[in-house]
């Protein structure tokens, strides 16, 4: 997606006529003039032939930063990768990876008025990929706008469609990558682009930055659902 400037998200924030005089969600508007600001690209569903760069991770300092550790959410994890039959400890490594941005509901719902196709909640999964995992796992009651407030509904559909990932994989494959490696591509990168790293093309630039953001969080991933 195209750049948007500072002062372009501060000249569309008044033109909402929501001032800078906001006080306590002032922080919302900057995580979301960041987001609007860098490329996107850690989400669920994609399947993209060029990738754009990779989003820099939000500053530590940030006031949502102690809501950020997805390992809070340790046991919807290990519940939710065992009912898909998905390892719990892949599951977290991509809560991690995509613990890029806030996933304050609020900010969430400020985002969707400038991507109305944006990826939702803590998975970071697109509508058109939630829609398709909810008809194949019986949870079609289910709407893809609930993702910002429901965790555990965004850990549900993650788990699934790592399942339906790795029911994808191809049966020859050029061994330069690891099975779970393969999945965050996929998670990452689409389908098409993880067969066709499975069958030997190499990574773009995206997918290779997501996998080494997979091998930096894989231990912690491990410590947080092994403490459960």
């Amino acid at each position: 997606m195209q750049r948007v400037g500072w002062w372009t998200c501060i000249a569309i924030w008044s033109n909402m006529g929501m001032g800078l005089e906001t006080g306590r969600n002032w922080w919302r508007w900057l995580a979301a003039c960041a987001l609007v600001a860098a490329a996107t690209g850690c989400s669920a569903g994609r399947d993209a032939a060029t990738e754009p760069a990779a989003p820099s991770a939000p500053a530590s300092d940030s006031p949502s930063a102690d809501d950020q550790d997805p390992g809070r959410f340790a046991a919807q994890v290990i519940n939710r990768a065992r009912e898909a039959g998905v390892d719990p400890q892949l599951v977290m490594a991509i809560l991690y990876n995509e613990s890029y941005k806030p996933h304050d509901p609020d900010t969430e719902r400020a985002w969707l008025q400038f991507k109305p196709d944006a990826a939702l909640g803590v998975a970071n999964m697109h509508r058109a990929t939630f829609d398709e995992v909810k008809a194949n796992h019986g949870f079609t009651d289910r709407d893809w706008l609930q993702l910002p407030d429901d965790p555990d509904l965004a850990i549900q559909a993650a788990s699934w469609y790592l399942h339906d990932l790795s029911a994808s994989l191809p049966d020859q494959r050029s061994g330069a990558h690891t099975t779970e490696e393969l999945l965050a591509v996929g998670y990452n990168a689409g389908p098409g682009n993880m067969r066709a790293v499975a069958k030997g093309t190499s990574p773009g630039p995206q997918a290779q930055n997501y996998l080494d953001r997979l091998h930096d969080n894989w231990d912690k991933a491990g410590t947080a659902v092994a403490n459960r």
